[in-house]
């Protein structure tokens, strides 16, 4: 497929559509190329890869690979990690009640095509196009070649999740329908210490958060940040076990997307992006009580996963909230994501955040439905 556009020189360039069936298929050199100077580690080859590699996210799971990719000769000029899907898991968007009314209404939903780092509810999605282009002739030309793929392959659906802000307006203006999700996100104004992130709140709610801290440490558990080399290979299988436990406290509605095998991809080749919370105390000297998992990327933190062997008051707003956010002001992060939950963040001083998905429906009774 062949499509032609202006780059911002002026010169008339061809340039070469092709679809991956894997991230694999793109050479991380070229892909990363796109990806690592963006502020989100979501979009990188090696975390994708791991991802797909692993079995998590693939074929028997309902997701299907179908990258988009815009070449010149051989260098990589524009990409979108896309996912032919035949169910709405693992894309915290939750559209159900849409498929259930269409369900109702006899309109094919599925398959739809969805841009996303699976399983992954932070904002960030972006395509990837090389500096020197013109961003709205190539969105215009990608945007072409998603349209014809979805009316070739009868897709009813396509969204593109967590959306970074800067790119919402552009989608919006190629008539993509917009629709905002509740999330939390905690900022750092500068904060000299842990007591200076205290100061904002109210005296109570002081006097609350230094109770929850101090609960840890009365149970005898300290909380070690673990970066980069520092963190123990063994811990995987540990984090993917606690992965395992949290996510059986919600029964149903659990969201256990991940194997054992991209722990262990993680922790062996992705440290240069993870930070880890381990609880250690009595009888836990070797095997932490607690681990949580973050992500890591300049200025911006991205908190994803935590679980623990036994249950200790407090522990959770510990291991992903106040641990997190000590080790943030220590290392000038600018930006906390805590991921999915509930308003308790707002009283630990995450404020209310738009997080934003676009939509486009191929049969026009949908997009009336929605």
């Amino acid at each position: 497929m062949i499509d032609k556009f202006h780059a911002k020189s002026g010169i008339n360039q061809i340039r070469t559509i092709r679809w991956a069936k894997a991230i694999q298929e793109v050479p991380q050199e070229s892909w990363d190329r796109l990806a690592v100077p963006l502020h989100t580690p979501l979009l990188e080859w090696q975390w994708l890869y791991h991802l797909e590699a692993s079995g998590s996210i693939a074929h028997q799971n309902g997701w299907y690979p179908c990258h988009l990719t815009l070449w010149d000769g051989d260098r990589l000029m524009a990409a979108a990690p896309l996912y032919v899907k035949t169910h709405s898991q693992g894309e915290f968007v939750f559209d159900h009640w849409l498929v259930e009314l269409s369900e109702k209404s006899g309109i094919r939903y599925f398959p739809k095509l969805v841009g996303m780092s699976p399983a992954t509810p932070a904002e960030g999605y972006q395509f990837l196009i090389d500096d020197g282009l013109d961003r709205m002739r190539v969105v215009k030309t990608m945007l072409g070649a998603i349209d014809q793929l979805c009316e070739k392959m009868g897709i009813s659906v396509c969204q593109f999740n967590f959306v970074d802000a800067q790119w919402i307006e552009p989608f919006s203006q190629a008539n993509f329908l917009v629709w905002n999700h509740q999330g939390y996100l905690w900022r750092n104004p500068g904060y000299a210490d842990f007591n200076d992130y205290l100061k904002p709140f109210k005296s109570s709610q002081r006097r609350n958060i230094r109770r929850e801290v101090n609960r840890i440490k009365k149970a005898g558990l300290r909380i070690v940040p673990l970066s980069g080399n520092d963190i123990p290979y063994h811990l995987d299988a540990v984090m993917y076990d606690y992965y395992l436990k949290t996510n059986a406290q919600f029964g149903p509605w659990a969201a256990r997307f991940l194997n054992a095998d991209f722990f262990k991809r993680i922790f062996e080749s992705h440290r240069h992006r993870l930070l880890v919370m381990a609880a250690y105390g009595a009888g836990h000297e070797e095997v932490p009580l607690a681990l949580s998992l973050l992500l890591v990327k300049g200025h911006h933190l991205i908190g994803r996963y935590w679980g623990c062997a036994e249950q200790v008051k407090d522990l959770h707003f510990n291991m992903c909230f106040y641990a997190p956010i000590r080790w943030a002001i220590a290392n000038g992060i600018e930006t906390f994501d805590p991921g999915m939950g509930s308003p308790h963040k707002i009283y630990r001083g995450f404020k209310a955040a738009a997080n934003t998905s676009v939509h486009r429906f191929y049969d026009p009774q949908l997009k009336f439905l929605f």
